[in-house]
């Protein structure tokens, strides 16, 4: 599936606590890459949620492909897919890499094939599942061979660069027209953090649209920064991003 076009004006979204984030002003082309960038607490995480049809916006409009937000929120979970976002996307560390990535195609099959290719013969779905999940490992740049165990390689093994690589794998494998990854830069090195940026550029240039939230966004990368404010008093930041999150869910509901 190709990219899709984004753009935004005015989009905000409040909360118990009061704004997740506002007045939020964006145009991403299909296949682009687009750094959400700002502190913890400033609602980057909501603003991904909110771009992928995850959380409802309480303020201004955004078009994702042909979905207007926020009433076609459904279609835009259907072309968009999540990955690295704690409490939504978190990998069970008792679990395979292996393992992940099986029970991501069953997921697939079962809520995202058409009726055509459910009557395809086994053999063929088989095939086309194990195509599904080599193309998505290669666009992740994540070589099972290359790991301590291979597939059979726990989760809670990973180096953190692998697990991030393993996310967007799982996401990749429903070939969404837009990927969202949260906290690319979370607890790595500075050659990580490179290597997370350079595997972002490579899966927009195949034609996927990328949200990626970041603490700071490499120079010359287009991006949107956020800042938490208040009705009252600008500036006003929660202190933990994921406690903001949880706000911002619980009054405008989680899809």
């Amino acid at each position: 599936m190709g990219g899709i076009r984004i753009t935004a004006e005015g989009l905000g979204l409040k909360g118990p606590r009061g704004w997740a984030f506002r007045g939020v002003d964006l145009d991403a082309e299909p296949g682009s890459l687009l750094a959400i960038e700002g502190p913890s607490g400033s609602g980057r995480t909501s603003l991904l949620l909110a771009l992928t049809g995850r959380m409802k916006v309480t303020a201004g409009t955004a078009t994702v492909g042909t979905a207007r937000l926020p009433k076609q929120s459904a279609a835009v979970r259907r072309i968009s897919a999540l990955a690295h976002v704690a409490g939504v996307t978190d990998l069970d560390p008792a679990l395979t890499v292996g393992e992940h990535l099986r029970e991501r195609a069953l997921l697939q099959r079962r809520f995202g094939t058409s009726v055509r290719e459910l009557l395809r013969p086994r053999a063929q779905r088989a095939t086309e599942t194990g195509l599904r999940i080599d193309t998505a490992l290669g666009a992740a740049g994540l070589d099972r061979a290359a790991l301590p165990k291979g597939a059979r390689t726990a989760v809670r093994d990973l180096e953190r660069i692998e697990a991030l690589r393993l996310s967007v794998a799982l996401a990749l494998v429903g070939r969404p027209a837009l990927l969202g990854v949260d906290d690319t830069d979370l607890k790595l090195s500075e050659a990580e953090r490179a290597e997370v940026w350079d595997l972002l550029r490579s899966i927009a240039a195949s034609g996927t649209t990328v949200l990626a939230v970041c603490a700071e966004a490499p120079e010359g990368t287009a991006k949107v920064c956020t800042r938490t404010r208040d009705d009252e008093k600008t500036d006003a930041k929660t202190d933990d991003e994921t406690e903001e999150k949880a706000d911002a869910l619980a009054e405008t509901g989680r899809a």
